[in-house]
Order: C-alpha cells, then structure tokens, then sequence
C-alpha cells in the first residue's frame, strides 16, 4: 500500500468517522483505491454506490481541503460513476 493511500485512510477517518452513509470508493491514479462506508475508510477495491478518480495531487488537495470536490468535479479533475447523491454527500463531508 502506498504512502499516499496510508494517509488517506487515516485523514478520511478523523474527518469521516464512521458516518458516512452509502458506500464509495476513491481510485488514486497510479496509486491504489480507497473504500468508503458506515465503518470508516480502508484500502479496498470493492463494487460501490459510487467511484470517484483522480490524480494524487488533486485527491491529496481535496482531502486537504485545498480544493472543493464539486470544483474538482466540474474542471474534469475528478470524475464520478455511480450515484451522484451519494457523491453529493460525500462532498459535504469532505467540505
């Protein structure tokens, strides 16, 4: 697992904690996939609500809170497949 993916599971936690309702997962390019539910955030690839991908910078930026998901979204940074709601959510969450 990389570095990047390690941190991740760790920020997404402390922001998420265990309230996430639905499940997405986020595909890190060249990185690995994180999965996201009611129990937290894990490295995982499983079938999901939602998929959201994108570069490491961008992710690593939006996990920050350097950049706005639904920003992200809109300047083809992030691409979503699956449920737009539940991404609308987890954007909220992020934000």
């Amino acid at each position: 697992m990389s570095d990047l993916i390690t941190a991740a599971v760790a920020t997404l936690n402390e922001k998420l904690g265990g309230d996430f309702d639905g499940s997405a997962k986020f595909v890190i390019t060249d990185e690995g996939a994180i999965m996201l539910d009611g129990a937290g955030a894990r490295a995982g690839d499983e079938d999901s609500d939602v998929t959201l991908t994108a570069d490491a910078d961008t992710f690593r930026e939006i996990i920050e809170g350097e950049l706005n998901p639904t920003n992200a979204f809109m300047s083809g940074r992030l691409t979503i497949d699956g449920d737009m709601g539940t991404a609308m959510k987890l954007a909220s969450a992020l934000s």
